[in-house]
Order: structure tokens, then sequence, then C-alpha cells
């Protein structure tokens, strides 16, 4: 458990942090044991909500920033001890930073950086605490951060790109639905008691709309909850094996949104797999640990094979060559890769160019997206206005 202390040193001063025991009585021996004298242990308390929520948990910058500063002040020649300290009053976020105090304290003790590191995978990824183990065997702590901060960069940005480019045509869509289902709800009604009031013929678009809006307007609770019912339903569904098959086939096959996630696994999985390659991680284990970073179960059941093919004694490239979900041009300079001893190069290579992929994909679906949206929202609108104001403009043409 995580414990607040307040103690005083040799010198009279006041010393306050955060601890991780098992009790108060743990952390007081620990304290003692680094010449402190305990005054204070309290158990952290958590609130079940926070209205600041960057206090209540890290964000993928939080992670970069850690990354980048530790392998520069590493470079610069700083030991360990001396870069986590300094780093320790740098955390902006208070989670990063009692992580760190924690860190030191796990450093101080004897442990590894990675082991360290390891009991906060909510924060430090499997593959990169893999990275930081291989790099500690090797000796590039320093170089092994500044590629893994590069990396971490790289995936931030092709998310990012990524999700601005889904965020126009779905909050389009979403003001489209929120906006047509307020005129259903309390505009239509309105109309409809107008043109009973004038026993006014409805044209068969008008008919449509006002039994929509009546619709709606009776059984919406029915509707909504039919609603949660079924997203309740869907999220239990993709939770199974083949739920999530299913669906991950379906995504990968959607026009124009499908390249796109095609691409952007693409671009993860060759980077990731690149990095761990470079660090000196074996083969297998490189793969087996870079199928988690796809998020599609097609790929990751495909990587998971390919590393049993590859412990059997077959090249990567040739086993990758099995699959269709990977491009030629992927399986070419894996092998060109093996075939140099330079895989981890050829990976890093082919990983920019699925990058460049997705970036003009992503251009080519918002300059699409628009016309097609505005179109979908003019018949729309169109529909409904022409459906309210025949009736009205055919009154209006009787009584001339």
């Amino acid at each position: 458990m995580k414990l607040n202390y307040k103690a005083t040193t040799k010198d009279g001063k006041i010393s306050q942090g955060v601890i991780e025991a098992k009790d108060s009585q743990e952390a007081a021996y620990y304290l003692r044991s680094r010449d402190l004298l305990p005054i204070k242990i309290t158990q952290v308390q958590e609130s079940g909500f926070s209205f600041l929520p960057s206090l209540k948990k890290t964000s993928n910058t939080d992670l970069i920033l850690f990354t980048r500063q530790l392998s520069s002040m590493l470079t610069s020649g700083l030991t360990l001890m001396q870069a986590l300290s300094i780093l320790k009053d740098q955390m902006q976020n208070q989670i990063m930073k009692e992580i760190v105090i924690v860190v030191i304290q796990d450093v101080q003790e004897g442990k590894s950086l990675s082991a360290s590191l390891e009991r906060y995978p909510q924060v430090f990824s499997p593959i990169y605490v893999s990275l930081i183990r291989a790099a500690e065997n090797s000796g590039f702590l320093d170089k092994i951060l500044l590629r893994l901060a590069d990396n971490l960069e790289k995936d931030q940005q092709l998310r990012s790109t990524v999700r601005s480019a889904l965020m126009y045509p779905i909050v389009i869509v979403v003001l489209m639905v929120i906006v047509m289902s307020i005129m259903m709800i309390f505009i239509v009604p309105q109309l409809t008691n107008l043109y009973k009031n004038l026993n006014i013929p409805l044209p068969i678009t008008t008919q449509v709309v006002v039994d929509i809006s009546n619709f709606m307007g009776t059984f919406w609770p029915i509707v909504v909850s039919i609603g949660i019912l079924l997203v309740f339903l869907y999220r239990r569904w993709v939770k199974t094996d083949s739920g999530k098959l299913i669906r991950d086939n379906i995504l990968l096959k959607l026009p124009v949104f499908g390249i796109l996630n095609e691409k952007k696994i693409l671009t993860e999985f060759s980077r990731t797999f690149g990095l761990l390659i470079g660090s000196g991680t074996l083969v297998v284990l490189s793969l087996n640990q870079a199928a988690d970073i796809s998020g599609n179960v097609m790929y990751k059941n495909a990587i998971l094979d390919i590393a049993k093919r590859v412990e059997k004694g077959i090249s990567v490239g040739d086993a990758m060559a099995a699959y269709a979900i990977f491009p030629p041009i992927l399986v070419q300079m894996v092998k060109i890769g093996e075939q140099t001893g330079k895989l981890d190069e050829s990976l890093i290579k082919v990983s920019e160019y699925f990058e460049r992929e997705v970036g003009e994909t992503v251009k080519t679906l918002t300059t699409a997206m628009e016309p097609f949206i505005m179109i979908v929202l003019g018949v729309s609108v169109a529909f409904l206005i022409i459906s309210i104001i025949t009736p009205i403009y055919n009154l209006t043409s009787s009584i001339q």
C-alpha cells in the first residue's frame, strides 16, 4: 500500500514523501534504516472521483516527458540515482512524481529500474519494461530511452492524426442526430396539431415524418431502453473471442476506414517490433510482445503464430508471407533485413513508409468526407423542411 510519511533527519530537518510498504511498521523500519525518525505515517487516501483527472492518472505525454528527460540526463553523464532525483522535482503530475519517489527507493535498495517500473503496469507497458530490461543488460540505457521516447512520440502523433480524421464526421453526425431529434420531438408535433386543426391532407413524405415523430414521442422510453440494452449486449459480445474476431474483421473491411486502420496497425507493429529487435530482445520474444500492440485479434493471432513458426526454425519473412494481411512491401523488407542482418533498421524504415501512408489516407478521407457529409446533411434537412412546408404550401395554393 501507499503510505504518506513525515520524519526528521539527523540534522532535525523535516522530510515528507510517499512510500510503498505492507503496513506502517514496515514503513517505519525502512525509514529508520535510512536514518530517518518517523513522526507520522498514514495511508494515502484515494477518493472515488476528482475534478482534476490529471492528478488521478497519467497521460502518454507524462510518460514521454519522463522517458525523454531521463534519457537526456543519463546522456549528459549523470548517474541513474542523480537523474531520478532531479526528475522527481520536475514531474508536474502527482502520480508520476509518487512513482519516481518509489523507484528511487527501489533503486537504492538494489533493485533494477525495470523491476521497479514493472510494478506499475497501468503506466509502463510490458514492452516498455522489456526494453528497459534489455537496455540495462546491454549497458545502453540512455540510447534505448531516447529511441523509446521517439517511438512514444510517433505513436502519439499517429493516434492524434487518426483521431482528428475521425472527429469531424463523428461531431457532424452527432449534431445532426441531436437537431433531428429535437425537431421530431418538439417542433413536428406542434405542426401536426396545426395540420389537424386546418384539416390539411398530408403528402406521403409529411405523413412519414409525422409517423416517426409520433413514434418517438410515444415510445421514446422503449427506444432508449432498447438502445441501452443493445449497447450492453454488444459490449458483452465483443469481449468473447468470436465477437472480437468478427468485429475486427469487419473493421478491416470498412471502406477507407478499414485501410486507415490497417495502415495504423502495420505502422505500430513494425515500429515496435523493430525497436524491440534493436534493443537486443530475442526475435520470438519480440514478436510475442509486439502482438499486443496491434489491438486487432486477426493481426494478434497471426503474429503469435509467426512467433511459433520462427521458434521452429522458419524465417520471419517466410512465416509472415503465409498471411495475406501483411502486405508484400513489409514481407520483402523483413526478408531483406534478415539477409543483411539489419532487421531492426528495415522495420523502422517500413514503419515510416506506413506512417506516410496513414497521413495520405487521412488527407484523402478528410477531403472525401466533407462533401459527402454536406450532401447527406443537405438532403436530410431538405427532406425534413419540404415535408413540413408542403402541406402549408398546398393550403396557400388552394386558397388562391
